[in-house]
């Protein structure tokens, strides 16, 4: 592959440059280089497969579009195809066709001819599609595997009893492979520890990913036949229209496992051109982490965040995109304050767990419960601290800035980047700069990152230029060791298993005060603050890689440079 290196160069695909940064990576991780030029953004895969179909005059092919046959794909096992990066497509008399990812490699051809006694011919597709193929052919699962550990006579989706229509679910109980494939699916989901399911369908085929630590991976690919009644059975289980296909539909699952564990399920359900998509998110309450110190706060940022929280009134902003755990971070500070002294409400879209001792309320905009009308419900219900699923408009804004000033503690969330930037969102929503600065307490943004793999986790090279390229200071960065996983059964292959939180922790000092009355940018704002001593999401990112907690990758992908 080096040889194909240089003749990327020579055509001017990639740059001599990136040629030797992709063979620096691909020797540190391991890896091989046409794997690490397309993770590095310098050559698309598509460019790279075309690029060695010409060169090697073999046919190149889209691993997607394929619906391998298994006893073609038995013919290879899953470790030799994983040592060759290759797997079987089709037979044709003594031939057997292989996409491979290096075409060039005799000895892989031999190999394979010797195995399997057929003469080999070769097509190419790029490394990531043919390592994604193995994963989706060798890796589907097996139900009595996956209901292992689990009564099924324990299993119990239970709904309200008005809300249940029990002919529609004995009629759609009869269908046994049906059943079975809803329950593969969700209780394959809680023992994978995904926190969303996709079950998706196309033109030509029905898919089912999971999300698991925030990135998706296909999982499998059910018979599109069953496509209908899949999508009713996970209608009628969580008390949904079966006969509305046009609308988008939103419903709950509650799933009990036996043992006392309840598993509940927000589902979501959005007509697409090909039929009926479905989200599922999973709401584990035996999984929900309220101990903030094991959140991943360092010490300096949680007693920030401890004192702005304990203040008898003002606001306490929790920033940051969908699935970078804001929820968890204000249950985390309603389950500190929940006291019986305290009268708590909160107002949410959705609910998604149920906190004894704090009274919660789902908005329904379409009756005109939104979170403006709530919070003024609020007020005339004598409260001492109030949380906010959302700001998102002015009024809402305002009702929980003169809250802040008159007496409460008002949580909320803003989708912003960063801390900095809240301040100039709530201004751009025409919240006065004196109101912000006399109500706001302390803004936090924050994301997670995938932790790496306890049980496959493996020291690399020493590689102080990198660290210092993200931010990291030269003396630390010489001596801080960088870690990877090397990939194991525990963790799927991936090298990541679980998530530690990044936090960016703002107090609005007097001096951030001041130059927000003065109209200062974000950029000023952000400098002063990191000149007050906050810590920047990159800089609690690598921190986490000083701890062993997580890799430079990871952090390039959840945080940018300052």
């Amino acid at each position: 592959m080096s040889r194909i290196g240089e003749l990327l160069v020579r055509e001017n695909l990639i740059s001599h440059q990136q040629l030797q940064q992709a063979q620096k990576q691909s020797k540190d991780s391991g890896g091989r280089l046409g794997y690490s030029l397309t993770k590095m953004g310098y050559i698309a895969e598509a460019d790279l497969t075309n690029f060695l179909s010409k060169q090697y005059g073999v046919p190149s092919i889209n691993l997607s579009e394929f619906d391998i046959d298994e006893d073609v794909l038995n013919l290879i096992p899953k470790e030799v195809a994983q040592k060759h990066q290759c797997i079987p497509i089709n037979r044709a008399g003594a031939s057997l066709i292989v996409a491979m990812a290096d075409p060039s490699n005799i000895y892989a051809i031999d190999d394979l001819k010797f195995l399997t006694g057929y003469n080999i011919e070769v097509v190419v597709a790029s490394e990531v599609a043919i390592e994604e193929a193995i994963t989706r052919y060798h890796d589907r699962v097996d139900y009595e595997e996956v209901m292992d550990g689990f009564d099924e006579s324990e299993i119990d989706f239970s709904e309200d009893a008005e809300d249940v229509n029990v002919v529609d679910l004995e009629r759609a109980s009869e269908e046994a492979p049906v059943v079975r494939l809803v329950n593969l699916i969700l209780i394959n989901g809680i023992k994978k520890g995904a926190s969303d399911i996709h079950i998706e369908p196309y033109e030509k085929k029905l898919r089912v990913r999971y999300r698991i630590d925030g990135v998706l991976y296909e999982e499998m690919n059910p018979p599109q036949r069953l496509k209908n009644a899949l999508v009713s059975r996970i209608k009628i289980m969580s008390s949904l229209d079966i006969a509305e296909r046009r609308l988008p539909q939103d419903g709950r699952i509650k799933l009990k496992l036996g043992k006392g564990r309840e598993m509940d399920f927000r589902v979501s359900v959005l007509p697409t051109m090909y039929g009926e998509k479905i989200v599922l998110r999973l709401l584990d309450k035996s999984n929900l982490q309220l101990d903030m110190t094991k959140l991943g706060f360092d010490s300096q940022p949680l007693e920030n965040f401890m004192k702005a929280i304990h203040q008898p009134y003002g606001m306490v902003l929790v920033t940051g995109p969908t699935g970078s755990g804001k929820t968890t971070t204000l249950y985390s500070a309603l389950s500190d304050l929940n006291k019986i002294s305290e009268n708590i409400s909160t107002a949410e879209d959705p609910i998604e767990y149920n906190l004894p001792g704090i009274n919660q309320v789902q908005m329904h905009d379409e009756i005109g419960l939104n979170f403006a009308n709530t919070l003024r419900s609020f007020l005339r219900q004598d409260p001492d601290i109030i949380m906010v699923g959302e700001i998102r408009d002015f009024e809402t804004a305002e009702i929980s800035v003169k809250a802040a000033l008159t007496g409460h503690m008002v949580l909320s969330t803003l989708h912003t980047n960063d801390a900095p930037s809240t301040i100039n969102r709530m201004l751009n929503m025409g919240v006065e700069p004196f109101l912000v600065t006399a109500s706001v307490n302390l803004i936090l943004a924050q994301r997670l990152a995938r932790r790496v793999c306890a049980d496959c986790k493996e020291e690399l090279p020493s590689s102080p230029q990198a660290l210092i390229d993200l931010g990291m200071p030269p003396a630390d960065a010489e001596s801080t060791t960088v870690f990877r996983g090397r990939g194991c059964r525990t963790c799927s292959e991936t090298g990541y298993k679980g998530r530690v939180a990044l936090y960016e922790v703002m107090p609005l000092v007097d001096e951030l005060k001041e130059l927000v009355l003065q109209g200062a940018s974000t950029a000023e704002l952000k400098a002063e603050a990191i000149r007050t001593g906050m810590q920047t999401l990159r800089m609690a990112g690598l921190r986490k890689i000083r701890e062993g907690m997580t890799t430079l990758e990871e952090i390039t992908r959840v945080s940018t440079s300052d």
